[in-house]
């Protein structure tokens, strides 16, 4: 037995609901609201266009509200709708709960007490994906979208596909979104990360009937496509927009830069040689040309050489959009070393031609790794020089110990 007013006078105090999207649930839908009003009464569903008796079981719980339309949107549409009719009943929270009875009521407690610490964060609850019954291309699809995540918003994260989540609706109500299906579930992380909103998991039970119970509306291959558009164009906004206004507003923050002195170049911990092949190293990252490819190749093997990847990520960042004109100019100059009679820049005209293209694509190719080589070496070298006068290496201090 749960303790229904205890709960329900936190959903009352916190101006939370329980938002169910549901979309031809009438097997599961009952059971589900039931679960729910368990502990409080401040449910929202939303019948997405439902053709089955999803309206006529709506209609025995006269306490709980509803939105309905027709025809069928999709889960995007449905959460966005819901959101907004939140809002408009002054509610400030909501918990989303899907309508096939996957998700328990029981882990609701959970959340509310996130929503004691967690004000301004959406809350994921987050799955145990390696349990019975556990689809493989669920696990597959989280394990993507997992990445994905991680490339556009620098968050590691345990699950994103979840649809067990707590919205701070006031702090997101100035968004406005694009997607109208599962992917919304996708963009509206990535997009509240950008915007500042904290991203955190809880973990929570989820219930896996076998095959021949399951019921679903994920059309794999339309739907993996739309998932897989909306990370190609979040992935472009994230390295030209996002990626560079962070930096820029790390560098303009002078906690930053003491941060990045003291806890980075004058730590203790790591030789001079490492923090100026760091450095070094990030240069050379952010003039060769894998554009795209850059940061994450970087980090990769920051880690691998365990090499300061503060540093390598900090000066990758040579290639920002404001420097790409002047990185793309100095490669095609340094290029004319290999290529007889090179130009600085391709030549656009009615004599173009495909030998033409790729002399220059050639020049820009060879000019450009070999800045890299050029820049990295020699940053790396002005460093270790700049720190062997004003810092003590720890690495020499051992070896004289010794």
């Amino acid at each position: 037995m749960t303790d229904f007013t205890t709960y329900n006078d936190q959903f009352t105090a916190q101006k939370a609901a329980v938002l169910v999207p549901t979309y031809n649930n009438a097997k599961t839908l009952e059971s589900v609201i039931r679960d729910i009003l368990s502990y409080t009464n401040h449910i929202i569903v939303v019948n997405d266009g439902s053709t089955d008796e999803t309206a006529a079981i709506l209609d025995t719980f006269p306490q709980i509200q509803r939105v309905e339309y027709l025809p069928n949107r999709g889960k995007g549409i449905a959460l966005r709708r819901g959101f907004r009719y939140a809002v408009e009943q002054g509610y400030e929270y909501v918990i989303t709960m899907d309508a096939d009875g996957q998700h328990f009521a029981s882990d609701l407690p959970v959340f509310l007490e996130k929503l004691k610490t967690e004000r301004e964060t959406i809350v994921i609850g987050a799955r145990n994906l390696q349990q019975e019954n556990m689809p493989g291309k669920n696990t597959f699809a989280n394990k993507f979208s997992n990445f994905w995540f991680y490339v556009e918003t620098g968050l590691k994260a345990p699950d994103t596909q979840s649809g067990y989540r707590l919205y701070p609706l006031y702090a997101m109500r100035k968004m406005r979104f694009w997607c109208t299906k599962y992917e919304f579930e996708i963009e509206v992380l990535v997009r509240s990360s950008w915007k500042g909103i904290k991203i955190d998991w809880a973990p929570i039970k989820v219930y896996y009937p076998p095959a021949e119970e399951r019921v679903s509306h994920f059309r794999p291959f339309r739907d993996f496509s739309r998932i897989s558009v909306l990370n190609t164009v979040l992935v472009t906004i994230a390295f030209l927009y996002i990626k560079p206004r962070d930096f820029f507003r790390y560098l303009l923050k002078a906690e930053s830069w003491r941060s990045m002195w003291y806890d980075h170049v004058l730590n203790k911990e790591e030789s001079n040689f490492t923090k100026a092949l760091s450095i070094g190293f990030g240069v050379f990252m952010g003039i060769i040309p894998i554009w795209g490819f850059q940061m994450v190749t970087a980090m990769a093997l920051a880690v691998l050489f365990r090499m300061n990847k503060a540093l390598v990520f900090m000066f990758c960042h040579v290639s920002l959009p404001p420097m790409i004109p002047f990185v793309i100019f100095a490669s095609f100059a340094t290029g004319r070393i290999w290529v007889k009679d090179g130009s600085l820049l391709l030549p656009f005209s009615t004599s173009l031609s495909l030998d033409i293209i790729k002399q220059n694509l050639f020049q820009y190719l060879t000019g450009a790794c070999t800045l890299a080589v050029a820049a990295g070496v020699l940053v790396t070298l002005f460093v270790y020089v700049l720190l062997a006068i004003f810092r003590n290496d720890p690495a020499r201090q051992r070896q004289v110990q010794q």
